[in-house]
């Protein structure tokens, strides 16, 4: 805009727009001066407009500001949001498409100006200046115009980090979103934003602060319900440490000892246990058939509201490209079916979350009883073929049970459902029972109590959920990280007290031999995959006779065998649990003397290569050389178990001074004498610490072995026993010379 002086040169006026920003960048740093653009004329702003590119954010800020007292027009203020909101949500939905990456490095200059010029705390103003005054006649803010505030919120977070951390400093704004949630209209944009904010928040929210969190939640229909859930993951999962040093043992125990209290997750998930019915909608919402959802009409209703809550856009992706693909081929009905089907199973990846970390958090057994009672296995083993496993998915990229997860739908959902079954038969004595039907079992089973208990619980039908998962896993290729999932949510069945009629259940079902085929056979070179069924092999082969004829008929020549041998002793962190059954069931069928345990000590070539000393010597010393205490974590502390194992079996044999007088040989023909020593008197120190007040830990090393735990403990304190002259102390192998060496340890 020209003055009476005339044109300002261009270079004159680009220094005046930056001299505005600086000095509004330094107001709102420093409190002083200029801090937002109502201390700025309109004028003078709309001059300045075209040179600096604010498409009159600015001045419509002004207006806003201007026209938002407690008793204005309303429909003015709407007017006037809905003419900057154009320009926030280009930027914000170039994110959730194929440009996004492009966007993210520019500087989203309309939301930047947005922000620059007070229209966050502006809005934020609005939405909350109703429950800030105790007059009466107060105008009330439509439904409309709430929405429209909480998008263009949502649509700055999308595009400026900074706006979604600012909002979650303010506690007083999370809570007032949550009053929010109690209307169905502004349900889903409340629910869109208050995820984002709670996704960057330093401090995990305490939910008992959260304003009638009870009659909140009973509140919401189910689809509500399924969306409030995105926020309940975030609210009861411990938060990602992110520094590997931080997942150590020996960090974790001393964060324990600091930090006695229940966490704040935990506290959430007592929260929410004590709400009324909270876990039957769950599971009823987990297992209903996509027939019982809303109906399309209500769903394309919803979907117009999705854009924002979509913010992945590989989700939208998978949604769009199913529904175009069906409505090119099949009938129109169809493809709004398949749309269903995709949101139910939306819905449902985020309530199997939900209930997979209370399965596993301290009230687990308060919810597993929950979840049997209410029959959340049958359910879903009814939806498994339509729904769950509806059909086979090429591939994907294995994620960490806390890592963030950018797959689609299909894929989410399953790996959910896998762990959900991994952790319900993992965390009960007959967990994994319920995933049984009647006419599958074995008569062992069908004349247990359990049976006489649990009868009305379990899988109906003639297959049950562990028969169809055996199913899909042969199915899966050699390299699908679903196999990862798959075998520990069968192995869980498994762990705990081993059970032969449960062993012989599965080897009936040709599992050992699709075991080996993956191990051996297929070229599989993913370690988390072939550890798993390192793992699942070791509790389908634990002390049973005939699963060890079953694989010396599979591995029945040399070549087989060492290919096997080379596959363990390519990782032994991921198969030393398996060494360990080996171990131990050499150990038992040793002290039997039926013909046909002594025939298959002959003949099994896995057999005879562990009954010879020097091979598990051999173990012993790379099980101890490999770990320290500074690096154990909860995937390598079992090296450490799986060599006491080793030292108790032979403590029973009276072998116990010969093991630790080899180790001390090997070290000294390794030139590094009183390193393994020292480093294993170090882990047993540890071990002592870490267990001794561990309940549920040793419950699993008892199962495991079927040692008991007052053994290991003996057998650590012998070893750790501090009289020079004590055959069985490590104390008495470790040369003066190079006593004590890393002793200190412990005290970090």
């Amino acid at each position: 805009m020209a003055t009476t002086e005339g044109p300002e040169p261009p270079r004159t006026r680009r220094n005046s727009n930056k001299n505005i920003l600086k000095r509004i960048i330094h107001g709102q740093s420093s409190g002083r001066a200029i801090s937002r653009a109502t201390e700025i004329s309109e004028a003078l702003l709309q001059e300045r407009d075209q040179q600096g590119q604010w498409h009159g954010i600015p001045v419509l800020l002004q207006r806003l500001y201007d026209s938002s007292h407690l008793n204005s027009d309303l429909s003015q203020i709407h007017s006037i949001i809905k003419e900057v909101s154009p320009f926030l949500s280009m930027e914000a939905m170039s994110f959730v498409t194929e440009d996004r990456r492009a966007v993210q490095k520019s500087n989203c200059p309309n939301t930047y100006t947005f922000d620059l010029f007070g229209g966050i705390d502006l809005l934020v103003e609005i939405l909350m200046r109703p429950t800030l005054t105790t007059q009466t006649n107060v105008p009330k803010m439509s439904d409309d115009l709430v929405k429209d505030c909480l998008s263009v919120l949502y649509n700055c977070c999308i595009c400026m980090e900074g706006v979604t951390k600012s909002l979650a400093s303010r506690d007083d704004f999370v809570m007032f979103l949550f009053t929010l949630m109690s209307n169905k209209k502004t349900f889903l944009q409340t629910a869109t934003l208050i995820e984002d904010i709670l996704g960057v928040r330093k401090e995990m929210i305490q939910l008992e602060d959260i304003p009638n969190l009870p009659s909140l939640v009973q509140s919401f229909n189910q689809q509500q319900l399924a969306n409030f859930c995105r926020i309940l993951s975030v609210t009861i999962s411990e938060p990602d440490m992110g520094n590997d040093d931080k997942h150590t043992l020996l960090a974790k125990n001393a964060q324990q000892r600091a930090n006695p209290c229940p966490s704040h997750s935990e506290v959430n998930q007592v929260a929410l246990l004590n709400i009324p019915g909270f876990i039957e909608r769950l599971c009823k919402l987990a297992t209903r058939k996509v027939s019982e959802a809303s109906g399309p009409s209500s769903l394309l209703l919803e979907l117009q509201d999705w854009y924002t809550w979509l913010d992945n856009a590989l989700v939208l992706d998978a949604l769009m490209q199913m529904a175009t693909e069906d409505t090119c081929t099949l009938p129109h009905t169809y493809a709004r079916t398949s749309m269903k089907i995709v949101h139910e199973i939306m819905y449902k990846v985020e309530v199997l979350y939900v209930l997979c970390v209370l399965l596993i958090g301290r009230q687990r057994n308060q919810v597993h009883k929950m979840l049997a009672e209410f029959k959340l296995i049958p359910g879903l083993n009814n939806l498994f073929d339509k729904l769950i496993w509806r059909k086979q998915t090429s591939s994907h990229v294995l994620h960490g049970q806390n890592q963030n997860c950018d797959c689609s739908p299909e894929i989410s959902f399953k790996i959910q459902f896998l762990r959900l079954l991994q952790s319900f038969s993992d965390h009960h004595e007959d967990g994994g029972h319920f995933c049984c039907s009647e006419f599958s079992q074995n008569p062992p089973f069908l004349h247990s109590l359990f049976a006489l208990l649990y009868r009305k619980l379990i899988c109906d039908g003639k297959k049950g959920l562990l028969t169809r998962l055996l199913s899909v896993m042969k199915k899966e290729p050699a390299e699908s990280s679903f196999r990862f999932w798959q075998a520990r949510a069968v192995e869980s069945f498994l762990r705990g007290a081993t059970s032969y009629a449960d062993q012989v259940f599965l080897l009936k079902r040709g599992l050992l031999e699709h075991i080996l085929f993956s191990i051996i056979d297929s070229g599989c070179k993913s370690r988390d995959v072939l550890q798993s069924y390192f793992d699942l092999l070791g509790e389908l082969m634990k002390f049973n006779i005939d699963a060890f004829k079953r694989f010396n008929k599979y591995v029945n020549t040399e070549e087989k065998f060492q290919m096997f041998m080379t596959q363990i002793n390519s990782s032994l962190v991921d198969s030393n649990m398996l060494v360990r059954c080996i171990i131990l069931s050499l150990d038992r069928f040793e002290s039997q003397i039926e013909d046909v345990i002594v025939e298959v000590l002959s003949e099994c070539s896995l057999l005879s290569y562990m009954a010879r000393v020097e091979n598990r010597q051999a173990f012993l010393f790379r099980l101890v050389n490999i770990i320290n205490v500074q690096i154990l974590t909860q995937e390598n502390v079992s090296c450490l178990n799986t060599s006491l194992v080793v030292l108790m079996l032979a403590r029973r044999r009276d072998k116990l001074a010969f093991c630790l007088n080899a180790l001390r040989e090997k070290e000294y023909a390794e030139k590094y004498p009183g390193c393994l020593l020292n480093n294993f008197h170090n882990l047993l120190r540890f071990w002592q610490r870490h267990y001794l007040n561990k309940d549920k830990d040793s419950t699993c090393l008892e199962n495991s072995s079927c040692i008991s735990f007052t053994y290991w403990k003996e057998t650590v304190s012998v070893l750790l026993d501090s009289d020079p002259t004590s055959l069985c102390a490590i104390a008495s192998y470790i040369d003066e010379a190079y006593m004590d060496l890393g002793r200190d340890f412990l005290e970090v």
